[in-house]
């Protein structure tokens, strides 16, 4: 397959995954990072921890300036696997360099990327994509592949199989999707699971499935998205190495004593000691997490089409708040009866 030249928004733990993987399948990759983070990288180069062995990749391109890359150019796309909020301000950094932006490639969570990303740059610039390999970042210009599940990519633009065929020559699993939406809120739907919850609650998702007090909280975000997504005409998807339909399954069909023991034992014990994202930023004291863009678009959406989501509307509002500060985050620490008191 002829390579593809790509320019990656930031060398975290997903651009130095995919990027760093796509430039040692010979791939011409091309990153953008802050200059203290920059200069570790170009001393030691990217190190990626694949299949139990590591490797130094050097095989790219690196730049703290975002006019010198645009410059060096010209790429079939950018990679942007940003937070949400910082989308709007990354976007607008590249077109303020006054050069020719390429399609970006959003490999983020949350469904507003995309929408945002088309109104700057034209509907047909945007391409449409989701991670489900759990990836770690021990270290600047250091990560570790978790667990490999893949990387969906929407084939609605004319690169979406190009692109297919660039993740699989690096060994990435690529699956194309026909359809962006269904692909995006099934990937939202998994995001849900136990996320909010566990970071207000500053407890396991395991242990959020197998109490029946927030088991049924659980339940209740999972199926007000669902129904949100039933409005929008997006039906679950299986996404790579993740068994979406099952979940949604689990979540709207089957009887309580059938579904709260496998999703505990699949949601929770397949996680580890990993907390998820929320917890992470809210108990690192980061001050921001992405729940308005995951949760909040829930009932946004939901708003939009007429669907109730008071659920996924109160964890939004809660977390928002102790991520602020405005809120005691021991308000809520292990004591799950607070919570439901809200609800």
């Amino acid at each position: 397959m002829p390579e593809l030249r790509l320019l990656f928004l930031g060398a975290g733990a997903i651009g130095s995954y995919v990027g760093g993987s796509l430039a040692a399948a010979g791939h011409k990759v091309t990153f953008i990072e802050q200059p203290d983070a920059a200069a570790t990288i170009r001393t030691q180069g990217l190190r990626l921890t694949r299949d139990g062995r590591t490797a130094a990749v050097r095989d790219f391109l690196l730049f703290d300036s975002a006019a010198e890359a645009l410059a060096a150019g010209p790429y079939d796309a950018c990679v942007f696997a940003l937070k949400s909020f910082d989308t709007e301000s990354a976007l607008d950094g590249l077109l303020a360099t006054g050069a020719a932006v390429p399609p970006v490639l959003s490999l983020q969570n949350g469904v507003d990327n995309e929408p945002l990303i088309a109104a700057k740059l034209g509907a047909n610039r945007v391409i449409t994509g989701t991670v489900t390999t759990a990836v770690g970042k021990p270290g600047v210009g250091q990560v570790v592949e978790e667990k490999r599940r893949g990387i969906g990519i929407a084939l609605d633009h004319p690169l979406g199989r190009r692109l297919v065929g660039a993740l699989n020559d690096a060994r990435l699993n690529g699956i194309g999707y026909p359809a962006p939406g269904p692909m995006k809120w099934s990937k939202l739907l998994t995001n849900l699971t136990g996320n909010a919850t566990s970071a207000i609650l500053d407890e396991p998702v395991g242990t959020l499935f197998s109490d029946r007090r927030t088991y049924e909280v659980e339940i209740a975000v999972l199926r007000e998205c669902l129904a949100v997504m039933d409005a929008l005409g997006h039906k679950p998807v299986d996404l790579p190495g993740t068994p979406v339909k099952a979940l949604a399954l689990g979540a709207s069909r089957l009887p309580r004593f059938i579904a709260q023991p496998a999703l505990a034992k699949i949601l929770g014990g397949g996680r580890g000691d990993k907390m998820p994202s929320f917890h992470i930023d809210l108990h690192s004291g980061r001050g921001r997490t992405e729940v308005r863009y995951l949760n909040g678009a829930v009932v946004r959406y939901g708003a939009e089409h007429g669907v109730p989501t008071p659920v996924n509307a109160v964890l939004t509002d809660t977390l928002e708040a102790l991520s602020s500060g405005t809120q005691s985050v021991e308000t809520y620490r292990h004591n799950p009866d607070a919570l439901l008191a809200l609800l």
